[in-house]
């Protein structure tokens, strides 16, 4: 290690002079400290990757010595998955546990991702004014704390296979280059033991995030955990949570896991159908079985034979329907409406419920043996308001999907609309944030920047909110908090309107001349409210 470290670029001309004492005699003494203060650091940091131990020790102590002898605030390692190709935080110094899950991009994504997309290291010299930070580990208070980023490429026979990456004091361009030659000579060294803990990180005893979800919150993990261990049984699964967390999402996560995988998945919505129709959907019927049944036509049973039958809302099932289920969940066979044959099925069932079955049971409202029958093994989805980690990954992800689905360049957040979201309660959950981004994309006209003025005005109200320092959470100005409001209420009027001009002034008591005042003041494009509009109907 000494050897290769020997090779690298500007060591040995460091070394030398350090020890024929040039160092003292050329520069000053700050100057002096500092070329010491590194040339300690990669002394070390040989004698740590050259010591026998493990691995992720090993890099866990190579950045402990880089806070020893660097101003570093935060320091992590990001490593390629070889099998997902997720690019993950696996080693860190200053974060904790919870903030290093956080940290995963996918290449390109942010100044992490970017600098593994490009192979070229990048620094930032003030992470608060720069849009492409996106601080997924959410470790840093950027209305606070003044920091500069350093970010440099670790890479193995001309292939990037990660990171280093380090929260820096503020410093100026002139620092920050230089601190960026030095991490670049660091990365090296960490090279062969990063390139170790890559080949085994996938190896890690950690849920495996199912296809398809989005998010590593904790209550999330415990979720994904759940999927992976009752995938591959055939037990009876009830998927509890609000509207729009995702439990149909579940429900084919447990499916695609288990070996019905290439058998049919049939999902019925129980809430979606009049009484009449339900027996019907989910037993099928015999030609004349009742007034219009022309004809013989199967139900959700047997479509699903061989595969998952997954009942949404189950707790909205009438009470006759009820009994019947609970005879084919214990001895997997039924009849058709107006039949006599007995039909035997080999189904796996998963059924989901926004309602709270253990009190309908105790109202008389559900069945108690249907109850225990269903209840088996129970997932509880978390609404999003339980899992904030989660808002700005899942809002990224739909920016994404709905600036390709336009045909459009990538999205980004700024860091202001990033607080909007966070500070939201959601009501409708994931669904109310797809459908947010969704508009937002049809609302930002040839910008590439989310903005506040692009989001709904419920989300404006947050701006009257304090955070947790006392301050305002988007700005603590008085002039800021009123253009927020105002901006808010033109939003909202335009929306009214769909883009009519006239009418969103009069909605405001507004002439069409300070209605146009506005729209320029705030970048706003009225034409974009008449496409939301129409792909609102």
């Amino acid at each position: 290690m000494l050897q290769a470290l020997r090779s690298l670029p500007g060591f040995v001309k460091t070394k030398d002079m350090f020890n024929s004492g040039i160092i003292s005699s050329a520069k000053g003494p700050s100057e002096t400290a500092l070329a010491e203060r590194q040339l300690r650091l990669l002394y070390d940091l040989t004698q740590v990757m050259n010591s026998a131990g493990a691995v992720e020790e090993a890099l866990e102590k190579a950045l402990a010595l880089m806070a020893k002898h660097l101003r570093m605030m935060r320091g992590s390692i990001t490593l390629i998955s070889p099998q997902t190709g997720e690019i993950r935080i696996e080693s860190a110094w200053g974060l904790t546990r919870a903030e290093c899950r956080r940290g995963r991009y996918r290449a390109g994504e942010g100044i992490v991702g970017r600098v593994i997309m490009t192979g070229r290291p990048m620094y930032v010299a003030n992470v608060s004014d720069e849009p492409l930070f996106l601080n997924k580990t959410r470790s840093r208070n950027l209305r606070s704390e003044h920091i500069s980023f350093i970010c440099v490429p670790i890479c193995l026979n001309g292939r990037v296979v990660g990171a280093l990456s380090v929260d820096h004091l503020l410093a100026d361009a002139a620092t920050l280059e230089e601190e960026m030659r030095l991490l670049a000579i660091v990365a090296a060294l960490l090279r062969d033991a990063a390139l170790q803990m890559r080949l085994v990180m996938d190896e890690k005893d950690e849920p495996v995030r199912p296809r398809g979800f989005v998010g590593n919150s904790d209550r999330m993990e415990i979720v994904y955990a759940q999927i992976s261990q009752v995938a591959s049984s055939t037990t009876t699964v009830l998927l509890n949570g609000e509207s729009g967390t995702g439990k149909e999402l579940a429900a084919r996560a447990i499916h695609t896991a288990s070996a019905r995988v290439g058998k049919p998945f049939i999902s019925l919505n129980c809430a979606t159908l009049p009484e009449t129709l339900v027996e019907s959907e989910i037993f099928g019927h015999e030609r004349g079985a009742f007034t219009g049944a022309n004809a013989m036509r199967k139900g959700r049973f047997e479509l699903a034979d061989g595969g998952t039958l997954f009942l949404d809302e189950v707790g909205e099932l009438p009470p006759l329907t009820q009994a019947k289920l609970l005879r084919v969940l214990q001895e997997r066979s039924f009849e058709r409406l107006g039949g006599m044959e007995t039909i035997h099925v080999n189904v796996r069932f998963i059924t989901a419920t926004n309602r709270n079955l253990e009190k309908m049971v105790e109202d008389g409202l559900f069945r108690r043996d249907l109850y225990y029958r269903l209840n088996v093994f129970p997932i509880n989805l978390p609404p999003l308001r339980e899992r904030a980690d989660d808002i700005l990954p899942l809002a990224v992800h739909f920016l994404r999907k709905f600036a390709e689905a336009n045909g459009r360049r990538p999205v980004q957040l700024s860091e202001k609309a990033s607080v909007l979201l966070q500070g939201y309660a959601w009501p409708g959950n994931i669904r109310e944030l797809e459908n947010v981004m969704e508009r937002a994309v049809l609302l930002l006209g040839q910008d590439d920047m989310l903005s506040p003025q692009h989001l709904p005005p419920a989300l404006h109200n947050v701006v009257a909110r304090a955070g947790a320092d006392g301050q305002d959470m988007v700005n603590g100005g008085l002039q800021e908090r009123m253009d927020a409001q105002e901006l808010a209420s033109v939003v909202e009027a335009l929306e009214c309107a769909r883009g009519n001009i006239g009418k969103a002034a009069s909605r405001l008591g507004l002439t069409e001349r300070v209605m146009g005042l506005r729209l320029k003041k705030y970048g706003l494009n009225y034409k974009d409210f008449r496409r939301a509009g129409k792909s609102a109907v």
